[in-house]
């Protein structure tokens, strides 16, 4: 691990997470722009609000692996992300998965910068960023899947991003250890707008420390 100095302090914060030996077979031949990312967002992520001052030490592990282990699960196709923030999972599967088309959706505008800044430095051309909240993309994009990560209960977060999916799409959400509670709890939801083969999906086990869990449900 490396010591990250505070820009405004100057003080030395907590140490970066030496990455995991799994990150190289995760993103394979991609592995040079993940290290970039994990870099710049180690650098810059308190700064400009991305991340919270504890993060690094679980930088690789809690973010970028937890991220990445969602590529598999997508197909060529649009892939939209809401509330992309930091850029995960958004900009981390646009690394890992170059074949597949992605739009990060964001409405603060100052992550919608570094969103733009990361894509143009890493010449990550499968990346669009629009400027707007889910409710306000309905018209501007017909995705085939839709991801977030952490933005949401899934009764909140089915109403704002169904409309975003064309029939047949997929609705690929990473979630926590509660995932199926999530489910549970929004069966309303899920009838009412026509989800079928709603599904947790645990990711990584026996590959990372921490498991990823992925609500996956198609939409009708």
């Amino acid at each position: 691990m490396t010591d990250q100095i505070d820009p405004a302090s100057g003080v030395a914060s907590a140490p970066l997470e030496a990455e995991p030996s799994a990150a190289e077979a995760l993103f394979g031949e991609r592995i040079e722009l993940a290290r970039r990312f994990t870099a710049n967002l180690a650098r810059h992520g308190e700064e400009f609000g991305l991340i919270g001052p504890l993060e690094l030490p679980r930088l690789w592990t809690r973010h970028i692996l937890n991220s990445v282990l969602v590529a598999p699960l997508l197909r060529p196709g649009l892939v939209g992300d809401v509330g992309s923030g930091a850029g995960l999972p958004g900009l981390v599967l646009a690394i890992a998965r170059p074949d597949v088309s992605f739009v990060l959706i964001e409405p603060m505008e100052r992550r919608v910068k570094w969103l733009q800044d990361q894509a143009a430095e890493l010449e990550l051309d499968n990346v669009t960023v629009l400027r707007a909240r889910a409710e306000e993309a309905v018209d501007q994009v017909s995705l085939d899947q839709v991801t977030a990560r952490a933005v949401s209960a899934l009764s909140k977060l089915v109403p704002i991003t169904v409309p975003l999916v064309r029939d047949g799409g997929e609705l690929v959400f990473l979630k926590g250890a509660n995932a199926q509670k999530e489910i549970d709890a929004a069966a309303k939801v899920i009838r009412k707008y026509h989800l079928t083969d709603v599904e947790v999906l645990v990711l990584g086990e026996g590959v990372v420390p921490e498991v990823t869990r992925v609500i996956r449900a198609t939409v009708d």
